[in-house]
């Protein structure tokens, strides 16, 4: 441990996930296990320009692992994409006597977390938590694992009522650019059809797909939609399919913000604890600038420009298995 750090700011941007909460208890019990002063910045870089940091202890952040959401809060900040708005920001760290930031949020986060260590080189780490698992740089974000089995359990309900009616359900996830929840989800829950924004296909395709399961007579029928469906959303493709058949009786369920709530997983729970305290002791080791990630279950650290060029790609592999599960 080399770096003269002794006081660290965490905070949570962008979108909650669960296990924000034991991410956050992570990165303040290390800073005490390392006799480092750390303070919460609450609602992200909203709160950082307005001053809102408050000391946090090891016993400030007790029983908050097992809950979703984020004691600190979150918000979305424009006046931080501001040079005035980032200089009221540094002014409140100074203040504070900040040395050092762990941020935990997605891609927007790390975003300004970059451009803010470029103008005032506060040495700082960031945090995937997002529920998208979309972040080049680590095979899991926190909250995915949470919010994928959030949709498994609701797509196991809906099957219940698709069996007891020749009926077909539309079962929208989350992911505006990635596919990730509803293509594991899509397999764990029996999906008929899989669509998500990274794959090329027609709405002929996917049509002539669902008349495969009407000529061998399937009597339900489930589709999981990720959100930013390059053909349409859940209710646009039902829409489109009710004009073209009457085979099924068509049903709609949006999932939405149902898939960021609830009590993280294990998974969720060990990985935030992992990455938490693999932040502090990055930023004691002279980690600047970069992201935690676990890659084989090792924790790793990625520099900026090395993941915001690319993205963490769905495998081939899992969409071969969706095409040969779903006959």
């Amino acid at each position: 441990m080399t770096n003269k750090i002794l006081k660290i700011g965490v905070f949570t941007s962008g979108g909650d996930a669960p296990g924000m909460n034991a991410a956050i208890r992570a990165v303040v019990r290390t800073c005490a296990y390392y006799k480092l002063e750390c303070y919460g910045i609450f609602r992200g870089y909203e709160g950082m320009i307005e001053g809102d940091i408050t000391p946090l202890d090891a016993r400030s952040v007790g029983n908050i692992l097992q809950r979703g959401g984020t004691i600190l809060k979150s918000a979305r900040s424009e006046e931080f994409k501001t040079v005035e708005g980032r200089k009221k920001a540094h002014e409140n760290l100074k203040k504070a006597g900040i040395d050092a930031l762990v941020a935990i949020g997605g891609d927007g986060t790390f975003t300004g977390l970059h451009k803010f260590f470029q103008e005032f080189a506060i040495p700082s780490v960031c945090i995937p938590g997002t529920i998208d698992n979309d972040l080049a740089g680590t095979d899991y974000t926190i909250g995915y694992d949470t919010a994928t089995n959030t949709a498994v359990e609701a797509i196991d309900k809906i099957r219940d009522t698709a069996l007891s009616h020749n009926r077909l359900f539309f079962i929208e996830v989350m992911g505006r650019n990635s596919g990730y929840i509803a293509i594991n989800s899509g397999i764990a829950g029996g999906a008929g059809a899989i669509i998500i924004p990274e794959e090329k296909v027609s709405f002929e395709d996917f049509y002539k797909s669902l008349n495969a399961g009407e000529d061998s007579a399937k009597t339900s029928n489930l589709v999981v939609v990720a959100e930013g469906s390059k053909i349409g959303d859940a209710h646009t493709l039902a829409k489109k399919v009710a004009e073209r058949s009457s085979y099924f009786d068509i049903k709609v369920t949006v999932l939405g913000h149902l898939q960021r709530g609830g009590a993280p997983t294990y998974f969720d729970r060990v990985l935030a604890s992992r990455m938490g305290v693999a932040a502090v002791e990055g930023l004691l080791h002279g980690k600047n600038d970069a992201m935690v990630g676990i890659k084989d279950n090792v924790m790793v650290y990625n520099v900026f420009d090395s993941i915001m060029t690319r993205r963490h790609e769905i495998d081939e592999e899992s969409l071969r298995i969706a095409r040969i599960l779903s006959i």
